[in-house]
């Protein structure tokens, strides 16, 4: 397998003012790049993560030998070229792989912020990034991407920054969160705060986890994830090899299993309090698609999925409307598929296609 970009991270000593009325006297943003920057800046693409990913999209992930996120779009010869784009991708503001959040030190106590680092929104995260490809020299971007949360970001950027965007590419997101997505997030929340060890968001002090709390957290939102269909063409109602009925609480049925493996891994690589801030980020989005994009003036191609309960092809076709009330070149294409809201990260040849097409 290659390896990732071992990945770089950048200080900045200038305050970043955040929409909670508080300011960051200095922030760091950790990120990833693949591919090389051409002779006039003009091939980047942004690649902007959701909720549980980080900079690292293809290769070996450095901090946690696993593969890539993205590893079935981004890379030499993929519909996103990296022989032919410069990708960068960093830590989103308030993540856990570098830049500066919750779990990273705070030089004025030599300890990990916890619930003393500030609140920020998607809105502080794209500040920050921008801040970032301003000092990469770079002016305007070929175009931003990424899915649910990452398109989220592609939406603020599209907004706020309009005119350093050339194409901009939202997979399955949403202009704000449903009160069904807000409710699953605080499901998820009040586990991670439920559990002993969160020592109210002081744990990585004390030189605990809150292990159980984040895994249910995790199992919850991966279920949202996926598709009925999905999850019972991968796991039906087949029991664990040599599991009998128990009459009890063991876990007995496949889907269970699996459903802890995910939560056991994630708890190796994701820091609780992270979880906590992203999720409330996502919660605060929100963007009127009928005026928030009157001053851009790049090509958009938005992406949905048929089984998308999650960010369902409705809230994606209101964006749509709204770029083309505001005189955009905007399009949307639902893709059939019974993958649910994860199909955007697996082989999906309509998507691979769509994309290729929409950067020619």
């Amino acid at each position: 397998m290659p390896q990732a970009d071992q990945g770089h991270a950048m200080r900045f000593d200038e305050p970043l003012k955040l929409d909670s009325g508080r300011t960051l006297p200095g922030f760091t943003i950790a990120y990833a790049t693949y591919g090389t920057l051409n002779a006039t800046r003009s091939n980047a693409v942004l690649i902007c993560h959701a909720l549980t990913g980080d900079q690292f999209v293809i290769g070996t992930n450095p901090m946690t030998g696993k593969p890539g996120w993205w590893e079935t779009m981004v890379g030499p010869g993929k519909p996103i070229d990296t022989e032919r784009f410069f990708v960068i991708c960093t830590n989103v503001l308030s993540g856990c792989m570098g830049s500066s959040g919750p779990a990273s030190i705070d030089p004025a106590t030599g300890q990990a912020h916890g619930l003393a680092f500030p609140m920020v929104t998607v809105a502080d995260m794209v500040r920050a990034q921008a801040r970032l490809i301003e000092a990469l020299g770079i002016e305007t971007l070929a175009c931003v991407t990424g899915g649910s949360m990452g398109g989220m970001q592609v939406l603020e950027w599209m907004a706020k920054f309009p005119q350093r965007v050339g194409r901009a590419l939202p997979i399955a997101t949403a202009a704000h969160h449903t009160a069904q997505n807000i409710a699953l997030h605080e499901i998820g929340r009040q586990a991670i705060m439920g559990d002993p060890d969160w020592r109210n968001g002081d744990y990585l002090k004390a030189g605990v986890k809150p292990s159980r709390g984040l895994s249910t957290a995790r199992m919850i939102g991966h279920v949202s994830y996926l598709s009925e269909a999905a999850l019972g063409r991968k796991f039906g109602r087949a029991v664990c090899s040599n599991a009998r009925a128990s009459f009890g609480f063991e876990q007995e049925f496949e889907v269970e299993s699996y459903l802890h493996y995910q939560g056991a891994s994630f708890v190796e690589r994701f820091d609780a309090n992270a979880y906590l801030y992203i999720t409330r980020a996502m919660d605060y989005f929100e963007l009127d698609s009928m005026t928030a994009f009157k001053d851009l003036k790049a090509r958009v191609q938005g992406v949905s999925f048929t089984s998308d309960w999650l960010f369902p092809t409705a809230e994606n076709r209101r964006i749509c409307e709204g770029l083309k009330a505001s005189g955009v070149d905007a399009n949307l294409r639902e893709i059939d598929t019974d993958r649910g809201h994860d199909a955007f990260l697996l082989e999906e040849p309509e998507l691979f296609d769509l994309v290729r097409d929409f950067l020619k």
